[in-house]
């Protein structure tokens, strides 16, 4: 695997252990400050639901993390293109519902990861 996708593959990783640890310990604490246009006597309410996204984010960070271990070259690239499309998928979806700026954060790096993947 390319030396540059192993890195933004690794930078996408902390990303979402970010994410996870952000929506599943500091969803009420830190979540009023990064969506300051979600009410903020909402965030209690929906906390739960924040842990499980938070969950998912950490499940996308696992496989982009196991497919930086596998030796095997090919099998190395498939798992990271299928997670990397997960998270591709994933901030399209938030962009839409949520906030545009998920596809910066989320989707663009994604892309690039795929495009370091196959291109170089």
């Amino acid at each position: 695997m390319p030396t540059l996708a192993m890195i933004l593959i690794a930078l996408i990783a902390l990303l979402h252990l970010y994410i996870l640890w952000f929506e599943m310990f500091a969803w009420t604490t830190r979540g009023p400050k990064v969506f300051s246009t979600f009410p903020k006597d909402l965030f209690g309410p929906t906390k739960s639901m924040a842990a499980n996204q938070g969950l998912y984010n950490g499940f996308l960070s696992a496989g982009l993390i196991w497919s930086l271990l596998i030796t095997d070259t090919i099998w190395a690239a498939n798992i990271a293109t299928c997670f990397l499309i997960f998270v591709a998928v994933a901030g399209i979806y938030g962009a839409m519902t949520a906030s545009r700026k998920i596809i910066y954060v989320q989707t663009l790096p994604a892309v690039m990861a795929l495009a370091a993947l196959y291109l170089f």
